[in-house]
C-alpha cells in the first residue's frame, strides 16, 4: 500500500485552522478549504510510486482490480476530502449522468474551454457526494415546503418579498419554487441590494431559524443569493452524522470540517453566493423543483465493526472503524481499490501508522489489517 500525500487546496472559503488542527500543525494564516485523496487529475495525491494517477495508469487492473475497471474503466471511480468550511460555499446543484454527458458533448461542439469560466461541463460524469461531519456542521439541502419557505420570508416583514410570499402559498409546489428562484436569480443585483440588506438585518434581529442567514448575508451582502437560501432546509450535522446530494438537489456547506466523498467529477451548477458564472437557463434544466427532508444519515452496523453509510451509488461507498486499544486487528482486504484516512487517534495498517489527516491507498486484493485506538475512514466502491 502507499502512504499518500495530498494537496490543500487554498479556495477563500475554507477554514485557517480546521485542518492544521487535525493535523496537528501551526497554521499558516492561509485559508486551506479542502484536502484531496485520489487520483483526480487536478490534485492527484503522491505516492513514493509517482502520483496516484500515474500509479493507476501504469497497471489499472493491478490497482484497482479486474471487476472496478471492468464497471468503471481505468481510473479510480471517486474523489475522498477532508472539506473545512470558514464561510458558506456557494449555492450549487450537479447534473446526473445523461445531462453531464449532453452538456459536455453541446459545450465540446460549441467549443467552450474547459477552462472558460463561463464553461458548466468539465466532464462527462455526475457527482453525488456525500459528507460526514467530524465536527459540528451546518449546511443547506434541498427546498423546504413551500408553505415553510413562505412563513420564513414572511416573518422578515420586508414588504419588497410580498410577490415571492404570495407566489410560495398559492402555486402548486414545482411551479411555486421555480418562478420564485428564477425571480431571484434574474434580478437586477443592484436594485435588490436594499432588499437584501433589509432581509439579512431582519434575521439578524430575529435570530432562530433565520440565524443561519444572517451569518450567509455577512458573507455576501449584496447577494439574492442569500434570498434564494432561505428557499433550502437548514441541516446542523452531529460528528458522524452525514448528509447524501443527489443530482438535481441545490445545497451549499456553510461551516465545519467534514469528510466529503464524491464520483470523480467536477461539474457544478451554481445558484448564488458567488462571484463565479451562473447560468440560469441551464441551472434552472438540472434543479430538481421538489421539496425533500433532508434525510440525516446515521451509520449502519455492518460485520466486524465496519460502520456503513448507505448510499445509492456505486462510484463510492464510505465506512467507518472505532478502534480501541485492545481489540484484535481487523481484516479489511478487498478485491476493490481502498482509501483508508484516520481522523483521530493512532492507527496502524500494514507498515503504515496513521494520525489525523493521514491516510494511504491500498491497491485491489492486497492483504489489509488495521489494529490501534481511533477512527478509520474507509473509501471504496460497490462492484
Amino acid at each position: 500500500m502507499d502512504r499518500l500525500d495530498n494537496t490543500i487546496r487554498p479556495y477563500a472559503w475554507g477554514s485557517t485552522t480546521a485542518i492544521p488542527h487535525l493535523l496537528g500543525v501551526e497554521p499558516s494564516g492561509e485559508p486551506q478549504a479542502e484536502m484531496w485523496m485520489g487520483a483526480h487529475p487536478g490534485a492527484p495525491s503522491r505516492t513514493g510510486r509517482g502520483t496516484l494517477a500515474e500509479v493507476i495508469e501504469a497497471d489499472p487492473e493491478r490497482e484497482l482490480g479486474a471487476r472496478t475497471v471492468a464497471r468503471f474503466g481505468p481510473q479510480l471511480p471517486f474523489l475522498l476530502k477532508i472539506l473545512a468550511a470558514g464561510a458558506p460555499l456557494s449555492l450549487q446543484v450537479h447534473p446526473d449522468l445523461e445531462q453531464a454527458r449532453r452538456g459536455y458533448a453541446d459545450e465540446e461542439r460549441r467549443g467552450i474551454p474547459l477552462d472558460a469560466p463561463h464553461r458548466n461541463y468539465k466532464d462527462t460524469n455526475h457527482k453525488p457526494e456525500l459528507v460526514c461531519a467530524l465536527t459540528e456542521f451546518d449546511g443547506l439541502c434541498g427546498f423546504r415546503a413551500p408553505d415553510r419557505a413562505a412563513d420564513l420570508l414572511d416573518a422578515l416583514g420586508v414588504a419588497a418579498l410580498k410577490p415571492y410570499v404570495d407566489l410560495l402559498r398559492t402555486r402548486p409546489e414545482d411551479a411555486a419554487l421555480r418562478e420564485v428562484l428564477t425571480a431571484l436569480l434574474t434580478a437586477d443585483r443592484e436594485q435588490m441590494a436594499g432588499t437584501v440588506a433589509e432581509a439579512a438585518a431582519a434575521c439578524a434581529r430575529l435570530g432562530g431559524d433565520h440565524a443561519p442567514y444572517a451569518d450567509i448575508a455577512r458573507h455576501y451582502p449584496d447577494d439574492p443569493g442569500v434570498l434564494a437560501a432561505m428557499l433550502l432546509n437548514h441541516v446542523r450535522l452531529q460528528p458522524g452524522e452525514a448528509l447524501f446530494l443527489g443530482a438535481g438537489v441545490p445545497h451549499a456547506y456553510l461551516n465545519g470540517l467534514s469528510v466529503e466523498i464524491m464520483a470523480n467529477s467536477d461539474n457544478v451548477l451554481r445558484c448564488g453566493l458567488t462571484p463565479k458564472h451562473v447560468d440560469v437557463p441551464e441551472l434552472l434544466r438540472i434543479v430538481r423543483f421538489e421539496a425533500a427532508d433532508p434525510g440525516i444519515l446515521r451509520p449502519e452496523a455492518g460485520p466486524d465493526g465496519e460502520e456503513v453509510y448507505d448510499t445509492p451509488v456505486d462510484e463510492f461507498r464510505l465506512s467507518r472503524y472505532v478502534l480501541s486499544e485492545g481489540t484484535a486487528g481487523r481484516d479489511l482486504t478487498l478485491d476493490t481499490p481502498q482509501i483508508l484516512l484516520c481522523t483521530a487517534g493512532s492507527v496502524r495498517t500494514g507498515e503504515h501508522t496513521l494520525t489525523p489527516g493521514q491516510s494511504v491507498f491500498v491497491p485491489a486484493g492486497e492483504k489489509t489489517d488495521v489494529s490501534g485506538a481511533g477512527i478509520l475512514f474507509r473509501a471504496t466502491v460497490v462492484v
